[in-house]
């Protein structure tokens, strides 16, 4: 039995389960699944990663969690307990992999192994979460760089950006919207920060925008807070030693801009051995430079190091590191120096950069020089130092790391680092810091010589001493760590003037200070005695000046005093003596001992000082007001000089010493019974400049210590009634005072000065029990009244700086104030000062919301009723404010807090009373929500970088607000019934910006959180804001129905319910899309009649619902309720239907419906059954099941025009679907306006593929449907004015501009016609019929002059099920591009269809391809046919050849057959020809490329007939050419020799002979049908017009012929008169061979081009082996395009073998030809084609691609060249075919054989008088004829020369008959 849980359990997956029972829930590894039930093992449950499928499992797979528990019921949802960010990883992870794995599959290989690091890495913190071994600085730092990896391949895999606080995500339901909004601006720019982190993959980024969405949140004057950084130095190792010595490594920070050191030195002890050997303990060779200020990391900064050595002197006389005897004392002497520049590791980015390690070398010099040996490193000056010997390649290695936060110090100190302090002080003093340090450097110094011959070894010794003498001890640190009594310096051997630069610190206790000295004393260390140090004299210096101000900063001159005896030191009798040359003589010392010490002019001490002390000063006037009371008749002189203090360092000693300085003001400010004193105005004068100085922004960082001192050191008890009093007065005089300053001064010190008069009446309450508590208030209420009447006086240019400083501190006055006289009498004043006078300035204005704003943030906004009180006025200034549009940062900015202010207070037990009004909810709505509308839709149209913050707000008040709100925001708005027109226009601005927030975006796509939560808070207003218009806006005539204004509220609710936030498969939010949508067909349902009057907007909203599966069926009810309501009051439901299928049309176009909308549609029982129960009439029904099936066909056509509808490889579906389309709109349902829309698509995608002449016929589709006797307008919506005829016009000119680009000018002939008969006779506009006329002249010279590429045409069959439906199982007929051949067209046909399979074989497909499931291809050429045309005899070649090609119907396409029985030797004999005719639905070219084939039939072409369409082509060729060099004798005679070369001598495939032994034998003429035998008969006398045409084509040659070509036409005349005499009379076939071959006998030399054959010269292609007769020939000119060529067969590489493709011999007894591919295209010999091309009709060879093979060949698909389809001058009529032999390489391919249209013609009507009769109009023959009256003799001296050697550049007109390899068919 199931035992539901009591709580809801969660458990982790330990093992994969199938799931293999019934109800089993399969599960994984790690799936988190929720336990509803137990039974006994078993589980039932759901998964997390899929709540809606619940099953059963067993117990044993998971393994139970803790958890918690959210909501109750079947709504609870368990959660883990674990980290979030632990969870979260693992959430993220299991959502990557899956797109990871994508990047895989599409190749992007940097994503895919950057995602896949950060993955590693994320797995790697999570086991370290995991594990709990981390410090918690060291958790803290994890995790955010684990958030930071997040945010990052979030961005960088497109998914949601997490709003974070610092490492937690949010939880969108406990903060208000606004902040919600705050913490997304907060993410994003943190995500933007981490950018520079981590490597970037690619553009994208992240989709926030910081200049449209954000404005610094805190638009106020940014508060700086100090930070003090801490720079980690540990020492890793040192690559030197001190010759045997030990040594000291000293560390300090140098300032190179400054020269001068940043911090104190920390010292390393170096054993004589080695560095390692001093590690003690952990991190003691590590110190932290502390207190580094964000200035300092921006200086130049160094890290220095000095290397020491100490230990004895190394031989007499030597400064080296000798091994000889050890000798003098022990001493400091300098070794060597190094630097290292520390700009490159602070420039690091991110809050906790890593540890890096650096090293530096060591470099040495002279010791005189030792002193500034770094800063000749730093400026690189390295000429006089050198590397210290030893290892030059390695130094001194360090560890550097930056701290910033407190816990890492700490971690730090307590592990060993010594802390090495700051030369200086930090950014922020607090109160309780006492520091009390000088710092000494011991410059240099100056020596005599006296009577010896060398220098001294000069040491000095530094210690303090009081008064007396005695020394002061450890207070002298030379380094940081432990101090010591005295510092010994540097030694420099033999030096007199020797120079240290040593740095000391003296920490002097405060109470010996006053009376101490440091005393120097200079010893001579001797190199032989080992312990001789002798004394010769001594200097100091007075720590306090005789003023009793301290030691001044800077150098200092001491004079050194000779002394040899140390005890004459021990009582100080010195310091009578002057230290320096500033310092006066002072009195014997106490013990009455006079000094005796002698001093030397020539020879003194430098040291210079800086003190850094919290209790000293070096300033005298400062010095003076601490000290008033030794001089109470100077304190008023001491006050003014204090008053007058100036900038920069007097104002900040007067801030250090601030405490101190308070104490000695308030001492002064009154008496010891609380009466002023004679100085109370100086010192209030003095007070506020003080804490004017704090509000500077040098000194931001001293706030706290004002704080801190009135908090904890503050005792004045009884000066509240002065200062009181004095903020009073200055209120008064401030009207009228001409120096504003001071009064500014107070005003903007209001806030300090009040806290001190409240927390001194508080000292003093504590004192006294509370006694005058009421003159205390008075007194307050009087200050108080002088400020509200100052800040109410009349505006004044001189007063407004004085009451912005009010403004400024009024939030901190009632801050103080409200502990005083309580909330609400305190907010009663702040609001009457807050008041604002008519037009104020802009500063003051601003300054008055900025102090209302801050005033909300105090305390009176905790108290309901002076929350309340502030609140109102707050309001009415950002009323105001929003008006005008001014000061928008800081309303948005304000409002934020307000509605922040305003959800943390709420109760969140009373949320679920609506009735319970919250009057703060009330006021902000009342006064703001109506004007924060309309200023949102100001700002939604720009681009505002408010408009963000803005819009937060003002969902956030939204979010506030309850249904009592809205009531008493419709009665303000329109407290009378009549007066509607503010509540309409507020609905309106409202649904017009609540439908802009959610379609247009305004959150960047990645912000899903808060745009879903923007999305609720929008869905709870529709329901409220639906109350109005059904109370106020409902009626069932207009104007009670507002029909605009319902129009705008369906529309929000549908761009509601289909919001793209809410889609159900990112964000489990079905029951809110489903709210949204039950809600508005709710409403929809109450308006009963008046929901006619909502059509057709609300057709649109309807089917916008339909989109959602859940709802679908709902909404087509409420369709057919309005259908059947409008077919109740009018008879018809068309308007219904006509924006039905506008709507669904528009639906479609933006890609929102999907097949499921189809299927839905076609289920008519549904929809069938609905209007059933509403109506009762049968033709009701089936006019609506009609209209229910022409839907469904439409969307047929819409959902495959939306399948195509991007991507450029789907432009021909997508204008077979616009075809489709703008049908079924003409025929079906007449919709012109759609048909229209569909033509300019068409028309548009034309146009983008270049397809000028079908856009052309696209717009005639248009045009006809204009009449030129029309003046209606509003014909086409985006020409609305223009009238009918005009619009006709203006497409005619365009529809030619159009034929023009396509040359296709014969079709614009006709439009042209029309347009002059228009301008002639119906406008007599003569300038444009000129116009139009000379257009029609242009043509006419184009079609007769310009080269135009004859089409080439593809049928195309579609089969299999997985095509379109537009093309399925049928065929079509393809007009190619220019110069486009099979395969180019075969390549770009797969582009388009790419799953596609394309059939290797011509044969029709069989039944299993038609039923496949995929795509199958069938592609091959098609030649036209054209239409049965009379034409003239004068007709021009020119338009023949264009009908011929153009405006066609008909196809033809050929395949060859081998029938029984087969002649091995002639397959002629059994070559039958398969002739397929196809018939399209339009002719070609159309507005599409492309034509359905809607007829298809097949008949077979006899041997014979086809051998004599053979004969005609050849025929035709030749007398084309005869004719063109007749017209033309200066053209290139190349193609003519070539071409006569061919027909004469056909060795290839062997010539007529085998037509004879074919056609022409007695026993064929027994044998054949009476068809065969006319076609033999006919074939005959072809033979002997070929023999004169040839005859005249060479009396032509020899007269165009050049002298080079001259001994190629005599060798063509000698074979010419041999191949007559072999065929004889009757063609009887001489038995004897031919003894030679033209093809084996050497030819002329290669002819020297001269101008005529230069002028058809291309360098671009070379042919790089054969003879140059041996090349083909390809001439551009289609007037160059001979019909031999076209008729003989092409053998490509692809159908032919290499070897066998020609034979190069002709023998008198052929054998078997070897050419595998004998395509032709042919002439039919039926009766239907035979008028169809008069006989006078030349026809050139079209470049068209024709291949033939048997049924089992296959197809290859390579592109193919441009002149691949070209067969050589020399071939011969085409042999039988044979079999292909099979070659996988070549991969042949039968595409089929086409054939020229032009080629079939009447044999009857091409009947010859005689065999050797020439009737050829086009020809004067009686010129040719005289050449030929004798014969053509070659003369028998003449030798024919060599073939000419290979490599001789070609003629590209040779180039047409190549292989697609290159290789020639000759």
């Amino acid at each position: 039995m199931w035992i539901p849980s009591k709580t809801p359990k969660l458990a982790v997956a330990v093992y994969n389960w199938k799931g293999d029972v019934r109800s089993g829930l399969p599960l994984e590894i790690g799936e988190t699944v929720q336990i509803l039930e137990e039974n006994g093992a078993w589980f039932r449950g759901f998964s997390t990663k899929n709540r809606s499928t619940w099953g059963i499992f067993p117990a044993c797979v998971v393994s139970l969690r803790p958890c918690t528990v959210k909501g109750s019921g079947a709504t609870a949802v368990a959660e883990l307990k674990d980290d979030p960010l632990v969870r979260e990883i693992a959430c993220v992870l299991r959502e990557w992999a899956r797109l990871w794995k994508k990047l895989y599959v599409e190749r992007e290989t940097y994503r895919f192994s950057a995602v896949a690091k950060v993955m590693r890495e994320l797995l790697s913190g999570r086991r370290a979460l995991l594990a709990g071994t981390l410090t918690q600085d060291q958790t803290r730092a994890l995790r955010l760089k684990l958030v930071s990896k997040l945010d990052w391949g979030n961005r960088k895999l497109g998914l949601e950006l997490v709003p974070r606080r610092g490492a937690e995500a949010v939880e969108p339901e406990d903060i208000s919207l606004v902040e919600l909004y705050r913490v997304h601006v907060e993410s994003a720019e943190r995500a933007a920060a981490w950018r520079g982190t981590l490597r970037r993959a690619g553009g994208s980024g992240s989709s926030f925008s910081s200049g449209t969405l954000t404005n610094n949140s805190n638009n106020a004057p940014p508060t700086t807070t100090a930070q003090s950084h801490h720079l980690m130095c540990s020492m890793r190792d040192f690559g030197h030693t001190a010759g045997g010595d030990e040594a000291e490594l000293l560390l300090w920070l140098h300032d190179a801009r400054r020269s001068q050191p940043l911090s104190e030195r920390f010292r390393i002890r170096i054993a004589r051995d080695g560095f390692s050997n001093y590690v003690d303990r952990l991190h003691a060779n590590s110190t932290l430079f502390a207190d580094l200020s964000t200035t300092d990391l921006t200086r130049e900064l160094w890290l220095v190091a000095w290397v020491i050595r100490v230990g004895r002197w190394a031989g007499a006389g030597s400064s080296g590191s000798g091994t000889g005897e050890r000798r003098g004392p022990v001493a400091r002497r300098p070794l060597g120096a190094g630097v290292l520049s520390l700009a490159d590791f602070l420039r690091q980015t991110g809050q906790h950069p890593a540890e890096k390690e650096y090293t530096f070398k060591v470099y040495q010099c002279e010791e005189k020089e030792f002193h500034q040996l770094h800063d000749m490193l730093i400026r690189k000056q390295t000429n006089k130092c050198n590397i210290l010997p030893g290892q030059p390649n390695y130094g001194i290695v360090v560890a550097l790391r930056l701290l910033a936060n407190s816990g890492s110090v700490t971690e730090a100190v307590a592990s060993g680092a010594t802390i090495t302090a700051k030369r200086g002080f930090p950014d922020v003093i607090m109160p309780g810091d006492v520091r009390n340090d000088l710092y000494l450097t011991l410059e240099k110094a100056e020596f005599e010589r006296g009577g010896k011959s060398t220098a001294k070894n000069v040491l000095a010794t530094v210690t303090v001493h009081d008064n007396t003498g005695q020394v002061i001890s450890d207070c002298v640190w030379g380094a940081s760590g432990n101090g010591s009594t005295s510092y010994e310096s540097l030694v420099l051997y033999h030096n007199n003037s020797p120079a240290w630069g040593e740095q000391l610190r003296l920490t002097v206790p405060l109470e010996t200070f006053t009376h101490a000295h440091v005393r120097i004393e200079f010893r001579h260390c001797s190199t032989r005695d080992k312990n001789e140090r002798k004394l010769f004299g001594f200097a100091f210096a007075r720590l306090m000046e005789a003023s009793g101000a301290t030691l001044r900063d800077g150098a200092h001159e001491l004079h050194v005093y000779k002394c040899d005896d140390p005890s004459k030191l021990l009582t100080a009798s010195y310091l009578s003596l002057p230290s320096c040359a500033n310092d006066a003589a002072r009195a014997a010392p106490p013990n009455g001992v006079v000094p005796s010490f002698q001093r030397s002019s020539k020879e003194n001490c430098t040291i210079s000082t800086l003190l850094c002390s919290t209790k000293l000063t070096q300033n005298e006037d400062l010095l003076a007001l601490l000290q008033w009371r030794a001089h109470p008749e100077k304190v008023q002189e001491t006050l003014l000089r204090v008053l007058r203090l100036g900038d920069g360092l007097s104002c900040e000693e007067l801030i250090k010493f601030l405490r101190d300085v308070l104490d000695a003001l308030f001492a002064l400010f009154s008496t010891e019974d609380g009466n002023s004193t004679p100085h109370s105005g100086t010192v209030f004068l003095v007070l506020i400049s003080i804490c004017s100085l704090l509000d500077e922004s040098r000194f931001q960082h001293f706030k706290p210590v004002l704080d801190v001192y009135i908090e904890e050191h503050f005792s004045a008890a009884l000066v509240y009634k002065g200062l009181l009093s004095s903020v009073q007065h200055c209120a008064e005089w401030a009207a009228g005072a001409e120096g504003q300053e001071p009064i500014r001064k107070c005003l903007r010190s209001l806030g300090a000065v009040f806290r001190l008069a409240v927390q001194s009446r508080r000292l003093f309450a504590r004192a006294t029990g509370g006694q005058y508590e009421d003159s205390f208030r008075r007194d307050v209420r009087a200050a108080l009244h002088a400020l509200k009447a100052f800040a109410q006086h009349p505006h004044r240019e001189h007063l407004a700086p004085a009451q912005i400083a009010l403004m400024t501190s009024w939030a901190s006055v009632a801050r103080e104030v409200s502990a005083a006289l309580g909330a609400a009498e305190t907010a009663r004043v702040s609001a009457a000062v807050l008041d604002a006078p008519v037009s104020p300035p802009p500063a003051l204005a601003h300054a008055r919301l900025a102090a209302a704003h801050h005033t909300l943030r105090g305390p009176l906004g905790e108290d309901p009723e002076a929350r309340n009180i502030i609140l109102t006025t707050a309001c009415h200034h950002l009323r105001v404010h929003l008006a005008r549009r001014d000061e928008l940062f800081q309303c948005a900015e304000m409002l934020g807090e307000l509605v922040t202010l305003l959800w943390k207070k709420r109760d969140p037990e009373l949320l679920a009373d609506d009735d319970e009004l919250d009057p703060d909810v009330d006021v902000l709505c009342l006064n703001t929500l109506d004007v924060l509308v309309e200023t949102v839709l100001h700002l939604i149209g720009g681009n505002s970088p408010v408009l963000g913050s803005m819009v937060a707000a003002l969902l956030g008040v939204m979010e506030l607000l309850r249904p009592i709100h809205y009531q008493r925001l419709w009665s303000h708005l329109a407290p009378h019934p009549h007066d509607r027109k503010p509540l309409k226009d507020f609905l309106m601005r409202a649904f017009l910006v609540f439908r802009h927030l959610i379609e247009q975006d305004v959150f960047p796509p990645d912000w899903m959180v808060l745009r879903v939560q923007s999305c609720k808070v929008l869905l709870s207003a529709l329901q409220d804001l639906a109350e109005p218009l059904l109370e106020r806006f409902l009626g069932e005539e207009p104007p009670q129905f507002d029909t605009q204004l319902w129009s705008g509220y369906m529309e929000l609710g549908v761009s509601l319910v289909t919001a793209g936030a809410l889609q159900t498969e990112r964000w489990h939010t079905p029951r809110m899309r489903a709210r949204a949508a039950t809600h508005v067909l709710a409403v929809w349902n109450m308006l009963g009649p008046a929901q006619l009057h909502m059509i057709p907007g609300a057709v649109g909203a309807l089917l916008e619902i339909t989109l959602i599966s859940e709802l679908r069926r709902g909404a087509l009810g409420a369709l057919v309720s309005l259908m059947a309501a409008e077919r109740a009051a009018t008879g018809s439901a068309r308007r219904t239907e006509a924006a039905l299928v506008d709507k669904l049309d528009s639906l479609v176009a933006e890609n929102k419906a999907d097949d499921h909308y189809r299927r839905l549609f076609d289920t008519v029982e549904h929809l069938s059954s609905v209007l059933m129960e509403r109506v009762s009439t049968e033709g009701w029904r089936e006019a609506g099941a009609a209209f229910v099936g022409c839907v469904t066909r439409l969307l047929e056509r819409l959902l495959d025009y939306r399948a195509v509808m991007q991507g450029a490889e789907h432009r021909d579906k997508r204008m077979a679907a616009t075809v489709n389309l703008l049908n079924f709109y003409k025929n079906e349902i007449d919709r012109k306006e759609m048909y229209l829309r569909y033509v300019y698509k068409l028309h548009d995608l034309h146009i983008a593929s270049d397809n000028f002449v079908e856009a052309g016929c696209t717009l005639l589709l248009y045009a006809e449907t204009l009449s030129w006797d029309s003046d209606q307008t509003g014909v086409d919506s985006e020409h609305p004015d223009t009238p009918e005829w005009k619009r006709k016009e203006a497409l005619y000119n365009q529809v030619l501009q159009y034929f023009d680009r396509g040359k296709c000018w014969e079709k614009g002939l006709p439009l042209l016609r029309e347009l002059a008969t228009l301008y002639e006779i119906k406008l007599c506009d003569y300038a444009r019929l000129a116009y139009c006329l000379r257009m029609n002249a242009t043509f006419l010279d184009s079609v007769m002059e310009q080269l135009r590429p004859e089409p080439e045409y593809f049928r195309v069959g579609f089969y299999g099920k997985g095509c379109p439906l537009f093309v399925r199982n049928k065929q079509f007929v393809y007009r190619g591009h220019e110069y486009e051949r099979i395969g180019a067209f075969t390549q770009r046909l797969q582009a388009e269809y790419v799953s596609a399979h394309i059939l290797m074989r011509n044969t029709p497909p069989d039944e299993s391809v038609i039923a496949n499931d995929g795509q199958y291809i069938q592609i091959c050429n098609v030649k036209p046919v054209p239409a049965r045309r009379s034409w003239p005899s004068g007709a021009p070649d020119q338009v023949k050849r264009y009908y011929a090609c153009n405006d066609v119907d008909t196809f033809l396409c050929d395949r060859p057959l081998q029938k029984p029985p087969i002649d091995k030797d002639n397959e002629f004999k059994s070559l039958w020809i398969e002739r397929t005719t196809l018939v399209t639905e339009s002719p070609l070219p159309g507005i599409l490329r492309w034509s359905e084939v809607v007829s298809r039939s097949v008949e077979e072409i006899p041997p014979v007939e086809f051998a004599c369409e053979t004969m005609e082509a050849t025929e035709r060729e030749l007398r084309s050419l005869i004719s063109q060099y007749t017209a033309d004798p200066m053209r290139n005679i190349n193609p003519f020799s070539m071409r006569l070369q061919g027909t004469i001598d056909a060795n290839v495939q062997g010539g007529i002979s085998k037509y004879e032994q074919a056609f022409l034998t007695s026993e064929f003429a027994r044998s054949a049908a009476p068809r065969e035998a006319a076609a033999a008969a006919k074939l005959r006398r072809l033979v002997g017009s070929q023999l004169a045409v040839v005859d005249a084509g060479l009396a032509l040659h020899g007269r165009l012929a050049p002298d080079e070509v001259k001994p190629l036409h005599r060798r063509l005349v000698e074979r010419f008169n041999q191949l007559r005499q072999n065929l004889g009379p009757g063609l009887a076939r001489a038995r004897r061979q031919l003894s030679e071959s033209i093809v084996n006998t050497p030819l002329p030399p290669v002819p020297a081009l001269d101008k005529r054959s230069q002028s058809i010269q291309q360098t671009e292609n070379y042919y790089e082996e054969g003879h140059f007769y041996d090349k083909p020939l390809s001439v551009e000119d289609p007037l160059e395009q001979t019909t031999m060529s076209a008729s003989l067969p092409v053998c490509d590489n692809r159908d032919c073998n290499d070897d066998g493709s020609m034979v190069k011999s002709a023998p008198p007894l052929p054998t078997r030809p070897k050419s595998g591919d004998p395509r032709s295209p042919t002439r039919p010999s039926t009766d239907k084609y035979r008028d169809s091309i008069d006989i006078d009709f030349v026809e050139t060879r079209r470049h068209s691609r024709t291949s033939w093979s048997e049924p089992t060949d296959a197809p290859p698909l390579p592109p193919r060249v441009s002149g691949g389809g070209v067969r050589s001058w020399c071939d011969a009529p085409p042999a039988p075919p044979r079999r292909a032999r099979s070659d996988p390489a070549d991969d042949a391919r039968d595409s089929g054989v086409s054939v020229d249209a032009h080629a079939y013609t009447n044999a009857d009507e091409h009947r010859m008088h005689k065999d050797l009769d020439l009737t050829v109009e086009s020809l004067r023959y009686e010129e040719i004829i005289s050449m030929m009256s004798e014969p053509l003799r070659v003369g028998d001296d003449e030798i024919p020369p060599p073939i000419p050697p290979k490599g001789l550049g070609h003629i590209s007109s040779f180039d047409s008959g190549h292989h697609e390899n290159g290789e020639s068919h000759c």
